[in-house]
Parts: structure tokens; C-alpha cells; sequence
């Protein structure tokens, strides 16, 4: 008899221990092999004080057992605290977001029976990653942040992904006819990834009007892999596109660790009242299932799912008078799933699976890429200054020009605004004021930086950030200034 696999399980907040109890009944009656350690996170956590969400001993737990099953929480806005969502991403290394959205009609209405598609979203990385600033009163930032080696491993997971499901196509969404640098380096490595799965068709979809696409046509599409944030939206509207985000499980995929939830949230307002369908759920324990080398079993669980669903048991969400046969609560539709297990769907495709690969060390590192010269170039300047004239600021940074270093152009919210500025140019209180180079030759050095700096803080200019800037193999590593 194979040995019980141990999982730490969290009920979360809202409605996450209704449906949470309700797919653990489904799993033992499935006969999953497990060893439950269950963990508080949430908001108990959060409102004890704790900003993450998660204690240590919890955490504690996760290493152990490298086994998520993770109920919705809720996360309270505002006041510093983290979405431990990503909190427990990033500190577990899960950097592969999996996403299958599937169309159950004609029991869960769609217009769209045929979809099937996977969205494999990567996530630690992009303005996910958190890097924040008010940099003044009027003005935020974030960081967007796309690495190779992170983008590396997506693109080549989610190429794996299709080659094991037997997908026959990889589609790239990104937006790198704006973003040039972070986005185009998305692109270009999905490109250079791409060229070693022959036997995948490969396209790339700017991700405005491949979103449109996928809403209007999603049978165009197979497996589709994303930056973090396009992939978080878009794969919420792919689910609802399917039927509903209340049917979507989750894999949270990484080299040592993984975990498995719904999509959606904790629906506070429906807890307690034995309503919550917990598909959504049950379905990411499905891919947990296969995860931990329980294909057999995840199997079972999911014809089983796929009759009760084909029999017209449905909770409120998804029923549908003339063809629902019963409205049922959490706790009833999870005996009916029960009651079906080793039946297969009459009218759905039976599913069935086999085991997951590991992951290994060396699967999914990224290629080293040499660099033969970086060249320090010049330096923008953030510079703190009431809004209005341009011209005004820009007759005063031109005072600290020296030492081999000038005032190239000035820049509020991305947009040229210094020299020759255009009336009708809105500005912020933040100015971005570029140094380069006063001579022909290019190259400038951190103490003509320094220097700057020290010229700037004694003409009693504040200032809040300096960005070097480096051309790469000759090449710009920034990117150039809206109107310059």
C-alpha cells in the first residue's frame, strides 16, 4: 500500500471552510492517500497583528510537507498588509501560476462550449514583484521587474506543459510595442525558448487585442503564457469566459514546493449559509492530486465531479431551471460527488491522468548570458519641483551642469517637457532630468554622478532618486524619453 503523502491544508476566510470541508470529504472518499497538517492564515492572522498573514509555524509547516491546499482569504485593504498570495509565491519559489479554463456546456451557460484552453502565468516577477514609491505628493511608482532567468523558466514551463498534455500550441501575450525593454525581453526569450519545441506551433499576441481575440474566438487559443499581471486578469476572464471563475482551479507551481487553490475569492457576504459552490476548489486539488503522484485517484475525483455536474446536481451559481435537475448546497453537492465516485460522464470526455514529472534543479535554469561591456552612460535624475513651467526647472538644472556632465532633457510623467516644452503638456510635481555626457565621448563615471549630486543638493534642489543608465554591448538598457 503506498505510503500517505502529508499536505498542510488552510481553511481560509469567507466561505474558504465550507468549500475547503466539502473537497477534503470528496478527496477521503476518493481514498486520497494523505496526511493532513492544517495551518491558520488570513485574517485572524492580519488583524493579530501580523502583516503577512502567516505565522512562522506555519511556514514551518509548508517546508515540511512542500504541499499547499490553500482556501480563499481575505486580505484587508490598505494599512501595509501583503497579499500573502504573493507573500507565499515568492517565498516558496511557486513561479509558474497554471490556470486550466474549460467550458462545461450546456450545464454551465457560456458562449463559448468549445474553449479549452491553459494559461500559464508567471508569478513573482513584473509589478507584482511590490517595488512601490510616492515619490511625491503627486506622483507614485512602480516597478515593473522581468527578468531572463525568470522569464526563462515560464516560457519553458509552459512549453513543457503542452508538450506533456499533448497541446499542440504555445501563444506568447505581452505588450512590447509600448514596453519595449521589459516586455520585448519577454518576447525575445519566448522566441529564443520557442526555437527548441519544433513540434509546438508558436505565436505572440500583443495583449490588448489578444485578449480581445480570446473573449471573442478562445478556440484560437491552447496553451497561452503571460507576465504576471496580464496573466492574473486574463486568466479570471477566461475562466468567466468558460462559465464561471467559481469553477477554475489553481497550480502554483515550483522546483521544491507547490500550491493549490481556487480562483476566486473568500465571498464573505455568502459564508456561512451552505451555499458556495466548491468546484473551484476541488479542481485545483485535482491537479494537486496529480502533483503528488495520485493520478488514479485524481481520476476518480474528477469524473466523478464531471457526472455530478452532467446529472444536474448544481449549486445556486450555475442552476438553471429546464435543465438543472436539483439546486443543492456545499455540503449536498459534495455527497452527490461522493455518492458518483468510479462513474465516468456520459456526455463529457472521461478524463484521465498520469504522473506529473518532478522538477528538477537543472530543468528549468536559465541559459548565462555574457554581457561584453557595460557602459555607464548618463543618469535621470528625480528631481521634487512644483508643477507648471518647464521652463523654470529647466533653467534650473542647467545650473549644476559641469565636470563633463549636462542636462540632456527633462521629463514629467514620462513625456518630454524640457527643452522646448509644448503648451498644452500636462506635468506632475516629479521632473526626471537626464545627465548625459557634455562630450563626444559617451562614457561618464559614478564620481561625475556624485559629483552631480553633491552640485544639486547644494543648490538646495530636492531630489528623490538617481537611475543609472548603461548601454549594454553598445546598446541603450533604457529607454528613451515620449516627444525626445
Amino acid at each position: 500500500m503506498p505510503a500517505n503523502i502529508p499536505i498542510t491544508v488552510a481553511k481560509g476566510d469567507g466561505i474558504g471552510p465550507e468549500i475547503m470541508d466539502a473537497t477534503l470529504e470528496i478527496l477521503k472518499g476518493a481514498g486520497a492517500r494523505l496526511d493532513i497538517e492544517e495551518i491558520e492564515i488570513g485574517e485572524k492572522v492580519y488583524l493579530r497583528g501580523n502583516a503577512a498573514g502567516i505565522e512562522r509555524s506555519s511556514i514551518d509547516s509548508l517546508l515540511r510537507t512542500k504541499v499547499f491546499l490553500k482556501a480563499p482569504i481575505t486580505t484587508p485593504q490598505g494599512g501595509g498588509f501583503k497579499s500573502l498570495n504573493v507573500t507565499t509565491r515568492k517565498l516558496l519559489g511557486l513561479y509558474a501560476n497554471v490556470r486550466p479554463c474549460v467550458a462545461y456546456a450546456p450545464y454551465v451557460k457560456t458562449k463559448h462550449p468549445g474553449m479549452d484552453i491553459v494559461i500559464v502565468r508567471e508569478n513573482e516577477e513584473d509589478l507584482y514583484a511590490g517595488v512601490e514609491y510616492q515619490q511625491t505628493p503627486d506622483e507614485t511608482q512602480a516597478i515593473k521587474i522581468i527578468t531572463r532567468a525568470g522569464t526563462e523558466r515560464i516560457v519553458r514551463y509552459a512549453f513543457d506543459y503542452a508538450r506533456r498534455n499533448n497541446r499542440k500550441k504555445v501563444t506568447v501575450f505581452m505588450k512590447d510595442n509600448i514596453m519595449k525593454i521589459t516586455d520585448g525581453l519577454f518576447h525575445k526569450i519566448f522566441d529564443e525558448v520557442g526555437v527548441h519545441y519544433p513540434d509546438i506551433e508558436k505565436e505572440a499576441w500583443i495583449v490588448d487585442i489578444g485578449a480581445a481575440k480570446m473573449a471573442d474566438t478562445p478556440e484560437a487559443f491552447d496553451v497561452i503564457v503571460m507576465p504576471n499581471l496580464y496573466g492574473d486578469i486574463l486568466s479570471d476572464v477566461a475562466a468567466q469566459i468558460a462559465g464561471s471563475v467559481g469553477l477554475a482551479g489553481s497550480a502554483n507551481i515550483g522546483m521544491k514546493y507547490a500550491m493549490f487553490e481556487a480562483i476566486h475569492g473568500s465571498a464573505p457576504r455568502r459564508a456561512n449559509q451552505n451555499l458556495a459552490n466548491p468546484s473551484g476548489l476541488l479542481l485545483g486539488a485535482v491537479m494537486m492530486l496529480v502533483h503528488i503522484d495520485q493520478p488514479d485517484i485524481a481520476g476518480l475525483v474528477h469524473n466523478a465531479w464531471l457526472r455530478t455536474v452532467e446529472d444536474g446536481i448544481h449549486t445556486y451559481d450555475i442552476f438553471k431551471e429546464g435543465l438543472s435537475q436539483q439546486k443543492v448546497g456545499t455540503k449536498e453537492f459534495a455527497q452527490a460527488v461522493v455518492a458518483r465516485m468510479g462513474q465516468k460522464p456520459e456526455k463529457f470526455k472521461p478524463v484521465s491522468y498520469t504522473s506529473a514529472p518532478k522538477q528538477t534543479a537543472d530543468v528549468h535554469a536559465a541559459e548565462v548570458v555574457t554581457v561584453q561591456q557595460r557602459d555607464l552612460v548618463g543618469v535621470d535624475v528625480f528631481v521634487y519641483h512644483e508643477p507648471g513651467d518647464p521652463n523654470k526647472v529647466g533653467r534650473m538644472m542647467e545650473t549644476v551642469n559641469g565636470d563633463g556632465i549636462k542636462l540632456a532633457v527633462i521629463s514629467s510623467r514620462g513625456v518630454k517637457t524640457y527643452p522646448d516644452p509644448l503648451p498644452d503638456t500636462i506635468t506632475s510635481d516629479s521632473w526626471r532630468c537626464r545627465f548625459q555626457s557634455a562630450t563626444d565621448h559617451p562614457v561618464i563615471t559614478p564620481q561625475q554622478i556624485l559629483g552631480l549630486l553633491g552640485r544639486i543638493a547644494a543648490a538646495g534642489i530636492p531630489w528623490g532618486k538617481a537611475e543609472h543608465l548603461y548601454n549594454f554591448d553598445g546598446k541603450p538598457g533604457f529607454s528613451s524619453i515620449q516627444g525626445h
